[in-house]
């Protein structure tokens, strides 16, 4: 399986996952996220707007997305489904950024 390298930014928060077949939890939803959706051998930043409340993501849309997107757009709103927020709270923009290793 090829490493995909995935960070994403939140509000001056930089969380990065390195996402291989050996690896587990949060990291390896991000990797399934790309390989199902997007082209694993491009690089692109998508730039979704959600509403965090109870340390999760709802109501995703993305703002910005590359064109075309190669399904990056899906891979970025699938990564929101399972990204734990923390404490914040209400209306948030989530750059998630998608990096071939």
């Amino acid at each position: 399986m090829k490493t995909i390298k995935t960070v994403l930014t939140v509000a001056a928060t930089v969380i990065a996952f390195t996402a291989a077949s050996s690896a587990g939890g949060l990291s390896e939803q991000f990797a399934a996220c790309a390989a199902k959706f997007a082209n694993p051998k491009l690089a692109a930043t998508v730039m979704l707007e959600c509403t965090a409340a109870e340390g999760k993501l709802s109501d995703c849309k993305v703002l910005e997305a590359p064109a075309p997107a190669n399904g990056f757009d899906k891979a970025a709103m699938c990564v929101a489904e399972v990204l734990p927020i923390g404490t914040r709270t209400g209306a948030i923009k989530v750059p998630v950024k998608f990096n071939p290793s």
